[in-house]
């Protein structure tokens, strides 16, 4: 089935939203004085790719291997532009004032920037007649019917798994050891904005690995979930729904 749409420049896709960025992104939005977090989730570990599936593999691909006690296992850290309300950069008449330089993920929204994820309407905040069957053509079944559009998230996806050794040793010489558990949300971690982009800048421009990685803690607002961390070795910590804590569960502790 093909879905189609059209921007109605309604502004909604521009307020209180966590937008991924590339380490670039990251450091002209800080160096702009915006606000930069680092969102860490802690992954399961697959020691080699032998019947690997595809979901595991990209996994494998945006996250890096870490410690937590006697527990190996992978921390994704995902650079993000944070804003309450609107973008710092959205006009009174709902255009971006930022529009030539915007980071990609503006760019193909309302696509999805990971992959094996449907584009789907309900998730997304534009108006229903953004979505209408008149509003050219967005995805022909599971393509992007557009090809420079294509390429776009092509590069977006790729850029992020490019990123990741520079992000890893930004979380390291900034000391972020704490992580979400899979699939349960997202540790928030805010730097301040210009000690983030002078490592990430030193991390691009390193010859060498950068500074030692800490030991790693999964927290999860789910006590269940910490006894079984607990049990397998891991270093583990409840916490609660909150400005640090991106719970996808109700609190359980």
């Amino acid at each position: 089935m093909d879905l189609h749409f059209e921007c109605t420049q309604c502004g909604q896709c521009c307020h209180g939203l966590r937008l991924t960025l590339s380490v670039d992104e990251a450091i002209a939005w800080a160096d702009n004085g915006h606000c930069v977090e680092v969102l860490t989730e802690a992954l399961p570990y697959h020691p080699d790719d032998h019947g690997e599936t595809a979901q595991a593999g990209y996994d494998r691909s945006r996250s890096f291997p870490a410690v937590s006690g006697e527990m190996p296992l992978r921390i994704a850290a995902v650079l993000v532009a944070f804003h309450e309300g609107a973008c710092p950069h959205l006009r009174p008449d709902m255009r971006c004032g930022n529009y030539a330089a915007r980071p990609r993920i503006c760019r193909i929204y309302p696509l999805e920037s990971r992959p094996f994820m449907n584009v789907s309407p309900e998730r997304r905040l534009c108006p229903p007649e953004a979505w209408a069957p008149s509003n050219p053509c967005l995805m022909r079944g599971d393509h992007i019917a557009d090809p420079a559009l294509a390429e776009i998230v092509a590069d977006h996806r790729r850029t992020l798994m490019d990123d990741v050794p520079v992000v890893a040793s930004a979380c390291a010489a900034l000391n972020i050891s704490t992580a979400a558990f899979a699939n349960e949300g997202f540790a928030v971690h805010q730097p301040d904005g210009r000690y983030l982009s002078a490592e990430l800048k030193r991390a691009k421009s390193a010859q060498s690995g950068g500074p030692t990685p800490q030991p790693w803690t999964v927290v999860t607002n789910r006590e269940s979930t910490r006894s079984l961390l607990v049990e397998a070795g891991c270093i583990a910590s409840t916490t609660r729904r909150g400005p640090s804590y991106l719970g996808s569960f109700a609190d359980d502790v």
